[in-house]
């Protein structure tokens, strides 16, 4: 969304005075805002992400990976999903020339999958196969949960109880640049941290629950893990 269309959405999803949301909703936190720039410190442009390519970047912590995706297309206008535990909100679509920028939390809903430097068993599949029927879904292989990022990552398949947390993402128009600010709907962070507690501690230290400040590098899926499982 514009600049001007985006602090209108704020202003309409934050509580009140600051306030914590009320439990019958899930309305949008937002953490500090980081520009996304590729592997060389460059801002990554709007109109320059590739369309259905898996993207990854760590947001809104150090160790918590999200999916950046072009879908080629605009994404639905709005969408009103719910998260687990039945609060409801409302996903409004997509960024970018063509409002068809996205990106969701790459932590799976059902049982914390996430694409590791090593493998990836969820990712943005374009194609269709025979566990994959639908297409264009973002598919765990874990567990086979198909999410549709272009209504909000809402659940279309498998054991799921929940849409993909969103990314909300700023796009400002004039440099054509992309930052991430928040999330809205189902987070599952400290989840994520308490199951992969050990794992994470080897591998980012004390920084696994470090925020997110000032950028976030952007990379493409096969260089950020060697091998991701396609199923």
């Amino acid at each position: 969304m514009q600049r001007r269309e985006f602090i209108k959405f704020c202003a309409a999803t934050t509580a009140v005075g600051g306030a914590p949301a009320l439990a019958a909703d899930a309305r949008a936190r937002f953490y500090s805002r980081a520009r996304l720039i590729d592997p060389e410190g460059a801002p990554i442009r709007a109109s320059e992400v590739p369309v259905e390519r898996n993207l990854v970047f760590l947001y809104p912590y150090a160790s918590t990976p999200c999916f950046l995706l072009n879908l080629g297309r605009p994404a639905q206008a709005a969408a009103t999903l719910r998260t687990a535990d039945k609060r409801a909100y409302e996903w409004s679509g997509g960024v970018g020339p063509g409002r068809s920028i996205v990106a969701y939390s790459a932590i799976c809903a059902h049982r914390l999958a996430y694409p590791t430097r090593e493998i990836s068993f969820i990712s943005y599949r374009k194609e269709r196969s025979a566990s994959n029927r639908i297409g264009r879904v973002i598919h765990c292989c874990a567990e086979h949960s198909q999410y549709e990022p272009a209504a909000g990552a809402r659940v279309v398949a498998g054991p799921a109880p929940q849409p993909l947390a969103a990314i909300l993402l700023e796009h400002e128009a004039a440099a054509d640049e992309l930052y991430a600010v928040g999330t809205l709907g189902g987070e599952m962070f400290d989840e994520f941290f308490a199951k992969y507690e050990f794992r994470l501690a080897l591998e980012y230290g004390a920084a696994a629950r470090q925020a997110t400040d000032g950028a976030c590098v952007v990379h493409t899926l096969e260089n950020y893990c060697r091998q991701q499982v396609k199923c």
